[in-house]
């Protein structure tokens, strides 16, 4: 799947700005920010419920911009899991096949198959309000899986859970994605859902793309400012000064001994003056005197 330069606005703020992403077949992407980024936005588009002002949208070999979402190929898990209340389970997953015409037979076989791999066997009589809020979300990822979809795309389908259940669920949910092995586009705004799940993420801010790798290249080399206070908690500590002599950063008050790497980076910057950005986690105290208290090295600086 691919987005190349996507754009929408709405009365005239954009939500998404150029926005380019490539994501690998049978990769699993999160889409992460703040309320307001983007990212709801950009899985709209991308499943045709929103059309972009601007900008391509692929999957797989298929510019899908003019086609409708039913001919899109994709499968969608929303956040309050849009089951239909007066379906039992069973009718719930059977649904979208029947609605394609597919034999009665055939829609069995992908039923019950989906109910073994979810583990929900024993629900298929059940209406949604005897299901819990685990149970419905099971089925509504089921409801996905049914179609054998080219590609899941996964509104914060978690957020409804409870702490313990959301934990849970989390690794079912990546669990299942690597066995069935289908693209998956996931939007949430809790960082550490997005640390734990993803392949790689895409971190969005005011509608551009701030930063798209794997999880860890993200929290030990963040991009930017942004990216470093937004990801990690405790968040990163950040402090204003310029660069000294020697490879020192000067805060003023005291000066900061810079690793070859970091020093390079700062003798390339536009102004005098820096950030240097330091995660509490790499912070050591030392019980051994220096000959100048005023000059300290850190083992791991993480951004500046």
């Amino acid at each position: 799947m691919e987005l190349r330069g996507l754009t929408k606005a709405y009365d005239g703020t954009l939500a998404v700005k150029g926005l380019d992403l490539e994501i690998k077949d049978k990769e699993f992407v999160v889409l992460l920010g703040p309320s307001g980024c983007g990212k709801t936005t950009t899985l709209r588009c991308i499943a045709g419920l929103e059309s972009p002002d601007d900008g391509e949208i692929y999957i797989g070999d298929r510019l899908v911009n003019d086609l409708d979402p039913k001919d899109r190929n994709i499968a969608m898990v929303f956040q309050n899991y849009a089951l239909y209340p007066h379906m039992t389970v069973y009718k719930n997953l059977a649904f979208p096949l029947e609605n394609r015409r597919i034999p009665a037979a055939e829609v069995d076989r992908r039923v019950q198959r989906t109910a073994k791999l979810l583990q929900i066997e024993r629900l298929l009589g059940r209406k949604p309000a005897q299901l819990s809020g685990g149970q419905q979300q099971r089925v509504a990822v089921g409801r996905a899986i049914v179609r054998e979809p080219q590609a899941f795309l996964m509104d914060e389908p978690l957020s409804n859970l409870d702490a313990k259940l959301r934990v849970h669920m989390r690794a079912e949910l990546k669990r299942l994605q690597k066995d069935i092995g289908v693209t998956t586009i996931y939007v949430t705004h809790d960082q550490v859902e997005a640390m734990t799940m993803a392949d790689r993420v895409a971190i969005l801010n005011g509608g551009l793309l701030q930063q798209f790798g794997p999880p860890t290249e993200i929290f030990r080399s963040p991009a930017n400012q942004f990216v470093g206070g937004f990801i990690g908690n405790p968040p990163m500590n950040f402090v204003e000064g310029s660069l000294g002599p020697k490879g020192t950063f000067d805060a003023g008050v005291f000066q900061y001994l810079l690793t070859d790497d970091l020093a390079a980076i700062a003798g390339r910057a536009s102004s005098d003056a820096l950030v240097l950005g330091i995660r509490p986690q790499d912070v050591q105290v030392s019980l051994q005197s220096s000959n100048n208290p005023s000059v300290q090295t850190a083992t791991r600086p993480s951004w500046i």
